[in-house]
């Protein structure tokens, strides 16, 4: 029979969004044993939740989308230097001009780095337009890599973007595009941002009112969080203003 301590083990390879909950659940059930109460049925409660996040997770590592990028792009260039510096770093700035290609390029980048399995890779915009517009062409890229790799399927269930009053991000996403202030907003109810394990803030050099409290907010944030990776771009070589 497995013991608790096996299953507790097992928690870091289930979804983030679900670590906190099985965490308090196995000590509530550790409480149980400790005060000789019953506690059969929360514990294959516990483990049914385990198995099933577990699974969800292992899903998602073997459905990962394939990535091709334009040699054209600046930032193709830069791939690995980027993939690196995200699985060393827990926080970088990448910084580009315009039509570098940061904006597309960096959730594959992340994908590379092994992002995107544990949780949502986040990635604002200042504005609506933006974050439907990247959304689409992301869809599209993902959606011609697959055709090249000779996948059958629907890329456009790999990404997701969420605005006011509409949210296309599906249950197999691995990337969501929003406004600062929706993301900003979802630290409502989800303080820790657990359902993601990574967030891009894009266009940061713009500074805005939401942009200026989304990036105070990721810095107490990463404190809490040691898996966490946040990514934010400019379009300016100040790379020292964040």
């Amino acid at each position: 029979m497995t013991t608790l301590d096996e299953l507790e083990a097992r928690i870091d390879a289930a979804m983030q969004i679900d670590r906190h909950r099985l965490g308090r659940q196995a000590r509530s059930i550790r409480g149980a044993i400790q005060a000789q109460r019953p506690f059969d049925r929360e514990l294959a409660k516990f483990t049914e939740r385990l198995e099933q996040s577990i699974a969800r997770r292992e899903k998602r590592q073997t459905q990962l989308p394939p990535r091709i990028y334009d040699p054209a792009l600046p930032i193709s260039a830069a791939v690995e230097q980027i993939s690196e510096a995200i699985q060393r770093h827990r926080a970088i700035v990448v910084c580009g001009e315009t039509g570098s290609g940061k904006s597309t390029q960096l959730p594959k980048i992340c994908l590379d780095a092994g992002r995107g399995v544990d949780g949502l890779i986040g990635h604002t915009q200042p504005r609506r337009i933006a974050a439907r517009s990247i959304a689409a062409r992301l869809t599209d890229e993902l959606q011609s890599a697959c055709r090249e790799r000779g996948v059958a399927t629907d890329a456009s269930k790999f990404v997701g973007y969420k605005v006011r009053f509409t949210d296309t991000t599906q249950a197999d996403a691995y990337v969501k595009l929003m406004t600062d202030g929706i993301l900003l907003a979802e630290t409502q109810n989800d303080r820790f941002l657990d359902q993601y394990d990574t967030i891009i803030v894009d266009e940061a050099h713009e500074r805005t009112l939401n942009i200026d409290f989304l990036l105070g907010f990721l810095h107490r944030l990463l404190r809490r969080r040691r898996d966490l990776r946040v990514i934010v771009t400019s379009a300016t070589l100040d790379a020292e203003r964040f």
